[in-house]
């Protein structure tokens, strides 16, 4: 902080004049602030303008204290001085909250102070996500040791079924382990709970928190693995947010933010357009004449129009759309997904009585699908199938919070979800080209659940929290209606008995800081995921491999737990974080194969030219394993990081596949390392370097595919206040890898080749590394993250 007295004076009438800017570590001005001077028996107030500005006129006093409260910020306290009718100036520099200060929202569903929750507990602030060189929202969060993607592409050309979470090495099967959200609203899709990340705006996103252990407790059957959750920019102080680029592989992109308000209305609008010409994922010594660059294309909206009620509460109306297009390789195979979404909520404060969240939403779409079969040489195609899935999901939650003095809150809710989706499908002859025969398949499933939970602070440095969770759901009016085609016959339907089932999800967590610079966590829990529509009803194709649905699939049960350490050395330059965990999944659903001897009994007859599989529950699966994060902040502008992890993901018992027993869990390395280097330096050029390796892994538990490493790199520049160019580079050296193993009937696809692009920002007003999230803003539990520069948090570091 720097206080200055100007040298010409102006004297007042009625007293001086005390004015000042208030700005972050960064430059960049802070705007809302609360100030408040005090000079003996004279007192006033403001607040900061836009450009981070403030004034009082007629102090009567010489001297006296300014006080600026921020959220997320440090609250410092000023003294000035000045001689008689000489105007004060102050130049007041924040500092970010430390660790135990700041709050996260997702892992126990209310605001938590990041010093009581689990050491391996990620927060990734916009600023991280602005540094990383990766164009896609699950490529940036690959830099999370153990967080992975079904398969190794991304979602800039991967099948969208194919965009499910894992966390420390628990394995998507298309359906995601973990439960995503944005500002509290899932993203799992409701057939088949797989992600397009692609809904989210990058530049709309103020932060990102990653909680890694089983969340069923609080959050039910989609959280098996965890919560990762997107919080979104708020609308506090206007202005207008815009990305674009332009790339190799004629990878265009344009991401838009803008936010306002009236008196006590308040909206905020964000959208993006993308398309990319893709590559030919088959690798050039394989390539065919049917081969063809992987396109994509999306764009979507999300329109939030919110009133303020009462000094804290808000209600809100919000509205999303999305549209997403995609070949998938071959000229034959696209999908394309519409999507209509749209939610009603509000935040209630009680006072002493508690406050109350409540969140209601529908979701509607329709996704295509054509799936071909192509002989090994690439050179000829065969449509075998066309899809179209129309899905629609319903939800509502309510969750009350209140505090018992300083050392206790509560947390009670109930939430329940209905889907409901059909898989309207055209069979192919692979060998003739005939229409074989349409079915139409699909169900309904509700989920039902109550929750509570309780963070006490046992000691003034012990944090205990409990909570535990009860669900009810049940699948039913689900059926296969068969048409045969070639040869005609008649329709065939097979209904399918309606089936019920209940979970109780416990969990506990202790948290101890040991002093100032240490603390440690440990956790259990139990969790389950209840099989998707999807996973029960449809089936699918990859290359020449053939996945078939199985309507007797049950839920897969977790139990597992944590223990991790967390230090700080340097006043937080150095930070570390370690942990030890061990899951284990008993009636895990995977695709076992039909080419193995004995064959499962839910096999079909066998097709030419085609690997089948089926999904089965196996008999269990362990995934023990731990991580490293560290940080090192060398200067002011120059930070290292990294992280790995080991995880020995194994395949314990598979009933009727001894083959599998002791094989490696499908799409699970055991090896992951990543690391960043980053210089900010906004006045002359910034830079950031990562790199990330991923160690040998199998496909479909018994086809390996190698390690790789690639390497990316950013640098950008200020141009003037609000605007900044950058270009940044995917796999720098071009390193091929394998996303898809090879079989004896395809060839193996390969992962993003090198990928450059260029581009602009532009803030108006100027608010970079100043956004802050209020605990007013809709669609997200109170929280006061704030949207600034800092470095990547690993844990709860105190």
């Amino acid at each position: 902080m720097l206080l200055a007295v100007a040298g010409a004076p102006r004297v007042f009438a009625q007293g001086i004049r005390v004015e000042g800017a208030v700005r972050d570590g960064s430059g960049a001005s802070v705007p809302g602030a609360q100030i408040k001077l005090s000079a003996n028996s004279y007192s006033a107030a403001t607040t900061t303008d836009r450009s981070g500005a403030f004034a009082f006129d007629g102090v009567s006093e010489k001297s006296g204290t300014v006080v600026v409260t921020a959220n997320g910020f440090q609250e410092p306290r000023q003294t000035w001085t000045t001689a008689a009718g000489v105007p004060v100036q102050i130049s007041i520099v924040l500092q970010p909250l430390s660790v135990n200060q700041r709050v996260t929202v997702t892992a126990a569903r209310t605001a938590t102070p990041l010093g009581e929750a689990p050491v391996s507990d990620i927060e990734l602030m916009h600023e991280d996500l602005r540094a990383t060189p990766a164009l896609t929202l699950d490529d940036a969060l690959r830099q999370v040791p153990g967080f992975s993607l079904f398969r190794r592409s991304s979602s800039r050309t991967a099948n969208p079924t194919t965009l499910g979470v894992s966390l420390r090495g628990l394995g998507a099967n298309g359906a995601s382990r973990a439960l995503v959200l944005e500002d509290g609203i899932p993203l799992n899709d409701p057939f088949g709970s797989w992600v397009y990340w692609d809904r989210v705006p990058s530049v709309s996103v103020a932060s990102v928190e990653v909680a890694q252990e089983g969340a069923s407790s609080l959050y039910g059957s989609e959280a098996l693995g965890g919560v990762v959750q997107f919080l979104t920019r708020p609308a506090e102080y206007g202005g207008v947010s815009l990305e674009t680029s332009y790339g190799n592989q004629n990878t265009q992109d344009i991401s838009l933010a803008a936010s306002g308000g009236i008196g006590r209305w308040e909206s905020t609008f964000a959208g993006e357009a993308f398309h990319t010409d893709g590559y030919t994922l088959v690798p050039e010594a394989s390539q065919g004449s049917v081969d063809r660059d992987a396109y994509s294309q999306h764009g979507t909206a999300d329109l939030t129009i919110a009133r303020k009620i009462g000094a804290d509460g808000e209600a809100f109306a919000r509205g999303w759309y999305f549209n997403d297009s995609r070949n998938n390789g071959t000229f034959g195979q696209t999908n394309s997904i519409r999507l209509g979404q749209g939610a009603l909520g509000a935040n209630l404060d009680f006072g002493s009585f508690g406050t109350l969240q409540l969140r209601s939403y529908a979701v509607f779409q329709t996704y295509h699908q054509t799936f071909d079969s192509v002989p090994l040489d690439q050179n000829s195609q065969h449509l075998t199938d066309l899809q179209t899935v129309p899905a629609q999901g319903i939800g509502g939650s309510a969750v009350w919070s209140r505090g018992l003095g300083k050392r206790q809150t509560l947390v009670a809710g109930f939430d329940e979800h209905v889907e409901l989706g059909h898989s309207n499908e055209q069979i192919f002859s692979a060998i003739t080209g005939n229409n074989l025969r349409d079915t139409a398949t699909g169900g309904h499933q509700r989920t039902a659940g109550v929750f509570g939970e309780d963070i006490i602070q046992i000691a003034p440095r012990w944090t205990l929290a409990v909570s535990a969770r009860f669900d009810d759901w049940r699948n039913f009016d689900a059926f296969l209606v068969t048409v045969p085609i070639t040869p005609a016959g008649p329709t065939v339907t097979l209904p399918y008995a309606s089936r019920s089932y209940t979970a109780f999800s416990p969990r506990a967590s202790l948290v101890h800081e040991v002093n100032s610079h240490v603390s440690w966590s440990a956790s259990v829990y139990r969790a389950f995921r209840a099989p998707t529509l999807n996973e029960l009803y449809r089936s699918f194709r990859q290359a020449n491999n053939l996945t078939v649905a199985n309507a007797n699939l049950t839920a897969e049960r977790l139990t597992g737990g944590e223990a991790g350490i967390a230090a700080q050395e340097f006043n937080g330059r150095l930070q570390f974080h370690g942990s030890f965990f061990f899951n284990e999944i008993i009636n895990p659903i995977s695709s076992v194969s039909c080419q193995v001897t004995p064959l499962p009994a839910i096999c079909p007859a066998p097709t030419a030219n085609t690997f089948t599989f089926v999904r089965a529950n196996l008999g269990r699966t362990s995934a023990p394993g731990f991580e490293l994060d560290w940080l090192a902040r060398i200067t002011d502008r120059l930070q290292l990081s990294g992280g790995y992890q080991y995880v020995d993901a194994t395949v314990i018992s598979a009933p009727g596949q001894p083959s599998l027993v002791n094989q490696w869990v499908a799409q699970v390395p055991h090896n992951e390392l990543t690391f960043q280097a980053r210089y900010t330096n906004p006045s002359l050029i910034s830079f950031s370097v990562e790199g990330r390796m991923v160690g040998m892994q199998f496909d479909t538990n018994q086809l390996p595919m190698g390690n790789f490493f690639v390497l990316d790199a950013m640098a950008s520049r200020s141009l003037t206040h609000g605007i900044e160019v950058f270009t940044a580079v995917e796999n720098l050296f071009d390193q091929e890898y394998v996303s898809t193993a090879a079989t004896s009937l395809s060839p193996a696809q390969r992962g993003l080749p090198i990928a450059g692009r260029f581009g602009m920002r532009f803030d108006f007003p100027s608010k970079r590394c100043r956004f802050r999230r209020s605990t007013q803003h809709p669609l997200n539990s109170s929280s006061d993250n704030t949207f600034q520069r800092r470095p990547i948090y690993w844990g709860a570091l105190t």
